[in-house]
């Protein structure tokens, strides 16, 4: 347990340094946005191409690994479409019930890659892009659709959510990732020295982004739909995607990734999505925010228990 809190300690103190400085030294918004700009399309695509590049996925359980990650998102999307007529005799409208569904589904991947290489270095590293290569793709289908159902107040067409997803840089990093892997596509040594120093400052820039980002207005008095959504993400995702990670016969390091990428907070890039296609956005803001704060107790118990 000692191991893997000195693992989390860093990550969170960057989220805190986040929060910081909004509040001093870079207190417009704008400046924020910028670095989230560059973070999303330009750092974090490179580290995960750089990654998968070079990961021996011989060595790695691939198909453990994303299956019960894969599953257990799917199980998850399943269960909040099947709890919609629940929720909405609980007071919980459309746009809500989308904030609950991202919270539920989506996964905070700066937090999952921190994790990953403080705890198991590149090996923990190239383990945890699997799992996004698993889970991105799903997710962001799964998040677009139910938006597009429940909360955008015009319905989006198929191509309109095709469209959104061909867009979605994390994809792509993860397709040209695996093409490079695949194909032994050789690299010259300068796309390495280059990928490597922007790759490197994505955790850390990706870190403070979050924290900047999280809204701790109403943490005091949290609504039903923001419960219900750390309740999903923190205890019972992390639960589904170990035991699928037991079924699919993990064990060490490889059930303590699946424990990692299933038991973080829920993506900051879902409340970006909220905003454009009408969904709760000031709750998902709240559940973002909670989920972050109780994640600090929870993701040591699920690590502990995985490893």
């Amino acid at each position: 347990m000692a191991v893997v809190i000195a693992a989390l300690l860093p990550v969170f103190i960057l989220i805190a340094l986040g929060i910081v400085l909004k509040r001093s030294l870079m207190r417009l918004d704008t400046q924020w946005h910028g670095l989230e700009q560059l973070t999303y399309f330009v750092l974090f695509p490179m580290l995960l191409i750089q990654t998968l590049v070079k990961a021996d996925l011989s060595k790695v359980p691939v198909a453990g690994v994303g299956g019960a990650l894969l599953l257990s998102a799917l199980a998850m999307s399943l269960l909040c479409l099947a709890l919609r007529p629940a929720l909405s005799r609980l007071g919980i409208d459309g746009p809500a019930f989308t904030s609950i569904f991202q919270g539920a589904t989506r996964w905070q991947t700066f937090v999952a890659l921190s994790i990953a290489a403080n705890l198991f270095g590149d090996v923990g590293l190239a383990l945890a892009s699997v799992a996004m290569v698993a889970i991105i793709p799903l997710v962001n289908v799964f998040s677009v659709s139910v938006l597009a159902r429940y909360a955008s107040p015009e319905k989006q067409s198929g191509r309109a959510i095709f469209m959104t997803l061909v867009r979605n840089p994390l994809i792509w990093a993860c397709v040209i990732g695996l093409t490079v892997n695949v194909t032994h596509l050789p690299l010259p040594r300068l796309w390495h020295e280059v990928a490597d120093a922007l790759g490197s400052s994505s955790l850390a820039i990706g870190l403070l982004v979050t924290g900047a980002g999280l809204h701790l207005e109403g943490l005091f008095r949290p609504s039903l739909g923001a419960a219900v959504g750390v309740v999903f993400k923190l205890l019972l995702m992390p639960a589904l995607a170990m035991g699928l990670g037991l079924w699919f016969g993990l064990s060490g390091n490889s059930l303590a990734i699946v424990a990692i990428c299933s038991a973080v907070p829920t993506s900051s890039s879902a409340y970006v999505l909220a905003r454009q296609m009408g969904g709760d956005a000031p709750l998902l803001a709240q559940i973002i925010t909670l989920q972050t704060i109780f994640a600090a107790i929870t993701m040591p118990i699920a690590i502990a228990l995985a490893a």
